[in-house]
């Protein structure tokens, strides 16, 4: 049997706080919602529950508050079968929290409070160093801090280790410190705050895309939600189209790729397959309600994998 690919997230974890709404309220208006749900949540938390679904060993590199939540935090990391050897709690620090809003059809509003995520600091990617040189691919955010962000798109580069970086939420961002960086992975409206470049259609995308790998970024990955995904880079400029699924919550859906498409990489996937099935995968999350608990076991995504053949 083959060996399991071993997959590193260093980033966030939060908690997902989400409430379903017919419509938002007026300012100064109150009113009521129609459901409420709490879930473990943080894109780096999602996208490790996504890699170790998938089948991967998953190591975490994050931090969490003193809190309620905390402990809560690394127990769910633990019951997943995660490595939470370097997930430590920050004294005087609440943890991430994610309030989120959905609406009818699906579509969702967040707002996150980074709380100990942003006391991740270059030397606790230096403490977790042996673990990282091991690893198949090391997956980043921006929900923790820049200069974090870029030390460790350092540290693969210079230990040649594939890296995936998805940057969101999206701010500005330093081309040069992702310099031969293996995959830059917005999605559309990620893309267009980064480059500037509105993202509306696919032709818009191959322009940002394009933005983004003169800045020196080996490839390219921009999601595009019902849409599919585009694959940019030196000799190839791809559309990879959709399933589809009927949609309930698409909260979670781009990490569901990330998380998925790092494992099929790994296990050695031709790339354009590899994004097939992780657009796959990202549409089955959004069938269920929240981030982590919408993911599905590979034995199901396999099944539905073969089932459209």
């Amino acid at each position: 049997m083959a060996r399991r690919p071993r997959i590193a997230v260093v980033g966030s974890a939060n908690i997902d706080l989400t409430t379903f709404t017919d419509r938002f309220p007026k300012p100064g208006e109150t009113i009521f919602g129609q459901k409420f749900d709490l879930g473990f949540g943080g894109k780096g938390a999602n996208q490790a529950v996504a890699a170790r679904f998938c089948g991967a060993d998953v190591f975490m590199v994050a931090r969490v508050g003193n809190d309620l939540f905390g402990p809560a935090t690394i127990e769910n990391f633990k019951k997943l079968g995660i490595d939470t050897t370097q997930v430590k709690q920050v004294e005087g620090l609440s943890s991430g929290v994610a309030p989120i809003f959905v609406e009818p059809n699906g579509q969702n509003r967040i707002l996150v409070v980074k709380g100990a995520n942003d006391a991740m600091k270059p030397a606790d990617v230096d403490a977790a160093g042996e673990t990282l040189k091991a690893c198949d691919c090391i997956i980043l955010q921006f929900e923790i801090p820049l200069e974090t962000v870029y030390y460790t798109v350092a540290f693969a580069r210079k230990h040649k280790v594939r890296c995936i970086v998805n940057p969101a939420p999206a701010q500005a961002v330093d081309l040069r410190a992702l310099a031969e960086l293996d995959y830059f992975v917005p999605n559309e409206s990620e893309a267009e705050t980064i480059t500037g470049v509105a993202v509306k259609n696919l032709e818009d995308a191959r322009r940002c895309a394009g933005k983004l790998l003169a800045g020196g970024i080996r490839r390219v990955i921009v999601t595009l939600g019902a849409n599919g995904s585009l694959v940019a880079g030196s000799g190839v400029s791809e559309h990879v189209p959709p399933f589809s699924v009927k949609s309930i919550d698409s909260t979670g859906a781009g990490d569901a790729f990330i998380g998925s498409f790092a494992v099929f990489l790994a296990e050695g996937l031709p790339e354009l397959e590899a994004v097939r099935r992780a657009n796959l995968y990202a549409a089955m999350s959004t069938t269920g309600v929240g981030t982590q608990k919408s993911f599905y076991k590979r034995e199901a995504f396999d099944a539905e994998w073969l089932a459209r053949g």
